[in-house]
């Protein structure tokens, strides 16, 4: 339930009740977490450079870099990632394509090809498809940009490699599901995906999936 620059999932929402209803084992991981509440990255061009920074790397590696550019930037703006020197970039731990794909950005919303007044108001297939006409952006991404920063209610991303293995540990599937299956799965959560894609991130973090606690059978 967004509300605000907040994402708000408790007992009494819809969505609780709706992701509840349709898929049990869904059911008895929402009851074991409990509520939970997301800050929205309402800084839209910084969010998606440090979505960009952190492809392909580990978590700590991603944020030691992340802190470098800031460093560098002082303020992550459009205007400070075309000032700076690609030298000075790699410097930072910064690919040749990352600089590449990260000034790209920041000209295309320079340029007014990437309107993020207008990205808000529109619907998510064509978020997406504005968001990947910048070089680095991927659906994945732009997915993230969806969950992370507007709020949408109803976004799942097959491609994430988090979520399918999340969804092995709470069915208790022998085999990490293809991208296929898990939209297919992912069918029973609508209008509520980005509420059970967080609550599936939420057991990950919490050491559940890698700890190999299981979900109790009916």
């Amino acid at each position: 339930m967004l509300n605000g620059n907040i994402v708000k999932i408790d007992c009494k929402s819809p969505e609780w009740s709706g992701l509840k209803g349709a898929d049990w084992k869904l059911g008895e991981l929402l009851d074991l977490l409990g509520d939970y509440t997301l800050n929205l990255k309402t800084d839209y061009f910084g969010s998606l450079v440090r979505s960009i920074l952190g492809q392909q790397l580990s978590v700590k590696a991603a944020a030691t870099i992340w802190n470098r550019t800031v460093a560098l930037c002082g303020k992550i703006s459009p205007e400070t990632v075309l000032s700076l020197d690609a030298e000075r970039l790699r410097e930072a731990g910064l690919s040749k394509s990352k600089i590449s794909y990260i000034k790209d950005l920041a000209q295309k919303v320079l340029d007014g090809e990437i309107l993020f007044q207008e990205i808000t108001g529109l619907p998510d297939q064509q978020v997406i498809e504005n968001l990947t006409r910048v070089k680095g952006i991927g659906r994945w991404t732009a997915e993230m940009f969806l969950i992370f920063s507007l709020g949408r209610p109803d976004v799942f991303s097959p491609d994430d490699f988090g979520l399918r293995r999340g969804i092995k540990w709470l069915y208790g599937l022998d085999d990490l599901p293809g991208k296929v299956e898990v939209r297919e799965m992912a069918e029973n959560w609508k209008p509520f995906r980005t509420a059970a894609s967080l609550y599936i991130w939420e057991a990950i973090n919490r050491g559940l999936v890698d700890g190999g606690y299981k979900i109790s059978a009916r």
